[in-house]
């Protein structure tokens, strides 16, 4: 049995109905830990939640900067999409609130923690292989499967019973599910379960609908320093706040949204809704920045390894040696992607209008029709001859 438990808190239903089980089930201390890592309201009512069940040790932490600077960001220098569509906004989160469970742990003498994941999920591996990798001796409990409890309207119950408020939108079935922090937010199960049905309007709290869109065109220009971007319109802004000016932006004009039906790590496929506002600009600057500053050969491979990478994280690998391996290839790459990104942005489109860097390795005296340069087409002629040998070979008439 353990001596003392700290608990992944969301001061939702489902972790306030754990918290009151863990005491329950385990008769010992459970101390609660928040991540703030955005779009969280109401931290003084989570906090007086955790109290009213007797909690003495909280623990609410701003880590929104350290999320977006040490992870969304190393991430992002991949260009890092999950089969092709997810940002991975609740898989790069869970490594960061499973790294500080870990370290508050250590500081309060616990011996357990605990989550609210469930046991159809991917979170429930994010986050244990997480607590693995930082103390391999952890003791973790996973409520979701080991209670009696089966679904909502049990956990409601369990509630009343034991007298832990309800929200009034949580009464009866949920009409689906949320994740949010700065990155995403996601929406799924319920009303989003059959993929031929369209997801409802009332589901989207990030970005706006393109028939709702703002009416006139923003233009903005992010500046970037190896790999990273550091401003906007020339100024500066702190990784985080750069981030929510971003989804501010794309907030507006209805920039977004993906409708997914992925494939899980723990074997089956699953319906998302996504809005990642922001970072879909990011990406789209990214990729323009580095068109000018990446060799062909490094961008290619970059290409190349990027699914591996996400499906890396996306498991939830994030503290595996394979990982930080592709990391460090990855960063590699990324000392001369420095420069300026033009773009607009306009009913849901990301357009880029130009791009510059001092490192910049595009050539105009290469590619003009005006100058001839160091280029000589008849050098052509033999690079296409020899590209053709095999293809003259296998030639059937």
């Amino acid at each position: 049995m353990p001596k003392k438990i700290v608990l992944a808190y969301s001061g939702g239903l489902d972790t306030s109905v754990i918290l009151k089980w863990l005491q329950t089930n385990y008769q010992c201390p459970v101390v609660t830990f928040t991540a703030d890592l955005g779009e969280i309201e109401e931290l003084d009512l989570i906090q007086d939640k955790a109290k009213a069940l007797g909690v003495n040790e909280i623990f609410i932490e701003d880590l929104k900067e350290d999320f977006v600077r040490n992870y969304v960001f190393p991430m992002f220098r991949a260009n890092t999409l999950y089969e092709g569509s997810y940002f991975l906004g609740t898989a790069i989160a869970r490594p960061l609130i499973a790294k500080r469970q870990i370290e508050i742990a250590e500081e309060v003498g616990a011996d357990a923690v605990a989550h609210g994941a469930t046991g159809k999920g991917n979170d429930q591996v994010r986050f244990e292989l997480g607590y693995y990798a930082i103390n391999s001796k952890i003791k973790i409990i996973s409520p979701w499967r080991e209670w009696t409890l089966k679904s909502r309207s049990d956990l409601i119950n369990f509630a009343e019973k034991n007298q832990i408020q309800v929200p009034k939108d949580k009464k009866g079935e949920a009409p689906f599910s949320t994740d949010a922090n700065l990155l995403h937010t996601s929406s799924e199960g319920k009303i989003l379960e059959d993929p031929w049905i369209e997801a409802p309007e009332y589901i989207f709290s990030r970005t706006k609908s393109l028939e709702n869109a703002q009416s006139e065109p923003d233009e903005l220009t992010i500046s970037f320093k190896n790999g990273d971007p550091i401003a906007i319109n020339e100024n500066k802004l702190k990784p985080d706040q750069l981030l929510l000016k971003l989804n501010n932006l794309g907030f507006n004009h209805g920039i977004g949204r993906e409708d997914i039906v992925e494939n899980r790590f723990v074997g089956m496929k699953s319906r998302g809704v996504y809005e990642t506002p922001g970072g879909t600009i990011l990406l789209k600057a990214r990729r323009a920045i580095e068109s000018i500053t990446l060799d062909r050969g490094e961008a290619h491979l970059k290409d190349e390894i990027m699914p591996k990478y996400a499906e890396t994280i996306y498991n939830g690998l994030w503290f595996s040696s394979e990982r930080i391996a592709m990391q460090k290839l990855i960063d590699s790459t990324q000392e001369n992607v420095t420069g300026d990104v033009k773009l607009k942005v306009y009913k849901g489109n990301v357009i880029i209008l130009g791009r510059r860097s001092p490192f910049s390795k595009y050539d105009l005296s290469l590619v003009s029709f005006d100058e001839i340069g160091d280029y000589n087409q008849k050098d052509a002629e033999g690079f296409i001859k020899i590209n053709a040998l095999r293809l003259k070979k296998n030639f059937k008439k």
